[in-house]
């Protein structure tokens, strides 16, 4: 199995990396390769996860570059600079004319103007035409990355833009807009000039799968077209759609961000087309994958797993935590809308006095994020001034901001059974991890309409509607007033959690899927173990061959510790060369043949 990921496993930090972990621990009768994409200098410093002992390759290569910060920062003199740079382009005149062809189709697919009427999933023409022929023109070449960033780009860009038949978006680009278009291309295409494209690298592996859309795809994508190889897509949440969410933040014009939103839903709906299987990871992202043109046919909905035996001496208790304590636990960002359910914690204060609020989590990484927490405390602060029981005691709030690993709190289960129930107020959320991991744990939920909130809560919780603080504090208020609803609703979400959400329900989804890809896919078979008619030849692969790993170094114990040679204490004896020699054995055939006296031959 090909494993496809970008900005996760095997790297320590990044998104993806438990799940992915547990795929592959979970299915040992498979050898993994995988192939991963960083996303950044700190997370190729962070180092890797430990790997299973039945993974093979590892391929990693960078989706960043020590520019690229100051490349989106810098204005039109310091983009062109940067274009220009190296004097873009190595290829010689029919490869440059080759270049220019490809990019040209694929600028005129951005900057056409869209017609409603198009069909995502059959419309791929000059889309398809450029995209692959730049992978190719890049597979047999090279010097893709030089080409992108040379002035030839900038003046395909602004020719398409002004072809009869563009958008109105794009006609209004302005060089600085074309110059910053095509740092972007070049970002975003950088996957098709990597090495990996080889018989003996993607081309080796039975089946790709990618754990999501976007670039982590872009090989799976290759892989089938040059080597015929099946693609998986899984996605918890939709690349297109966290691409949509991100851009009002990014430092471009209207323009810019019209030619990349483009660019991405042409991609997506090029990767639905290919791939054999989709497996969304809820019902949400499944329309959304919908409407960027996948095939219904062709979808599977599989609920990410996730680990139950954390929150099982939490969930098995009959203690039914803080019967007037409201818990949130999560990372602090504006997506969650704290704010929202600092003010709703306002109504409940006023309908239930002795109510308090526990918040557990850490602020997202960068300024934004602890700024976000600031001002979270500011408002806690002004909204609910310290309480004292008497004139000589210490005030204490009601609204407290705590981490998880304290004495008091060890673990992110027990702070969830700190509370009675369990509030989610986000505004954005894919699939809702904190959710799944308060239903294991038996408590009651109220929780805002939003991504995948509804179909993981079934009838077990109660659901508001988004930036409502006035109905969120009205359900939690009916929560702490009836305690046998709350023991009710938590019994009932505990149990659909063990049935829907666990590692167990996943590895086995997965498990059926491999072997059903893998059944329908054709045979590939070595030029050096077929005869002159394609029939494979007698005994051409010895059967140890099937074995993983390297059949003739000694096999590790099944249990304890695995210790390299170097540390086992004995001087450690050279493993031999291993020498896999195609043995044809002759086979004579005598026919039998009845003779007078009855005797045989």
């Amino acid at each position: 199995m090909g494993l496809l990921t970008e900005g996760g496993y095997p790297y320590a930090t990044g998104e993806s990396g438990l799940w992915c972990d547990r795929l592959v621990r979970g299915l040992p009768q498979h050898a993994f390769d995988l192939f991963a994409l960083s996303r950044s200098a700190y997370q190729e410093d962070q180092g890797w996860v430990e790997l299973p002992h039945h993974v093979g390759r590892v391929r990693t290569a960078p989706l960043w570059t020590p520019e690229d910060g100051t490349l989106r920062g810098s204005g039109e003199r310091g983009l062109l600079a940067r274009l220009v740079t190296g004097g873009g382009v190595s290829y010689g005149r029919r490869d440059r004319k080759r270049f220019a062809a490809h990019l040209t189709a694929l600028a005129t697919a951005l900057c056409a103007a869209e017609d409603p009427r198009t069909d995502p999933a059959t419309d791929g023409g000059l889309f398809t035409e450029g995209f692959y022929g730049l992978a190719e023109l890049a597979r047999e070449r090279g010097g893709l990355h030089l080409a992108l960033r040379s002035e030839t780009t900038v003046r395909i860009l602004e020719a398409a833009s002004r072809a009869p038949g563009a958008g109105r978006t794009a006609q209004g680009a302005t060089v600085v807009d074309h110059l910053a278009t095509a740092a972007e291309l070049e970002r975003v295409l950088r996957p098709l000039s990597l090495d990996w494209y080889a018989p003996e690298s993607l081309g080796a592996v039975d089946l790709c799968h990618a754990v999501s859309g976007g670039a982590a795809a872009i090989p799976g994508l290759l892989a089938k077209r040059f080597f015929g190889v099946p693609l998986l897509v899984t996605e918890h949440d939709v690349q297109l759609r966290a691409h949509h969410l991100s851009a009002p933040d990014a430092p471009f014009g209207a323009p810019v961000r019209a030619l990349l939103a483009r660019f991405h839903a042409q991609l997506a709906a090029e990767v639905y087309r290919q791939a054999a299987l989709v497996t969304p990871g809820s019902t949400h992202v499944r329309r959304w994958q919908q409407r960027c043109g996948a095939d219904p046919a062709r979808q599977r909905t599989v609920h990410p797993g996730m680990a139950a035996e954390r929150f099982a001496s939490v969930g098995e208790r009959d203690d039914a935590g803080g019967p007037d304590t409201l818990v949130w636990a999560g990372r602090i960002e504006p997506a969650k809308d704290l704010i929202a359910l600092l003010h709703a914690f306002a109504e409940v204060r006023r309908a239930e006095p002795d109510a308090r609020l526990r918040i557990f989590g850490v602020p997202a990484e960068g300024e934004e994020g602890a700024a976000y927490l600031a001002h979270c405390r500011a408002l806690a602060a002004r909204l609910f001034p310290d309480e004292a029981a008497g004139a000589h005691a210490e005030g204490v709030g009601p609204v407290t901001f705590e981490e998880i690993g304290v004495p008091e709190v060890p673990d992110l289960a027990e702070a969830y059974a700190t509370g009675g129930v369990s509030v989610l107020s986000s505004v954005v959320e894919g699939f809702p991890v904190g959710l799944v991991e308060s239903m294991f744990c038996g408590r009651a939920t109220v929780s805002t309409d939003v991504g995948a909130v509804v179909e993981v809560i079934g009838g077990t919780g109660l659901v508001v509607p988004p930036r409502n603080p006035r109905a969120l504090a009205e359900a939690c208020i009916a929560l702490l007033r009836d305690p046998e609803r709350r023991a009710r609703l938590g019994a009932a979400a505990r149990a659909r959690a063990l049935e829907l959400f666990t590692v167990e329900q996943n590895l086995a989804a997965f498990r059926g899927i491999y072997l059903e890809l893998i059944s329908h896919a054709p045979v590939r078979r070595e030029a050096d173990a077929v005869d002159a008619h394609g029939e494979p030849l007698l005994f051409a692969t010895p059967a140890e061959a099937r074995l993983l790993g390297h059949w003739t170094h000694p096999q590790p114990p099944a249990t304890g510790p695995r210790v390299p040679s170097w540390a086992a204490g004995a001087e450690p004896e050279p493993a031999p060369v291993p020498v896999r020699v195609p043995v044809r054995v002759p086979v004579r055939v005598c026919a039998a043949t009845g003779g007078a006296g009855g005797g045989d031959a």
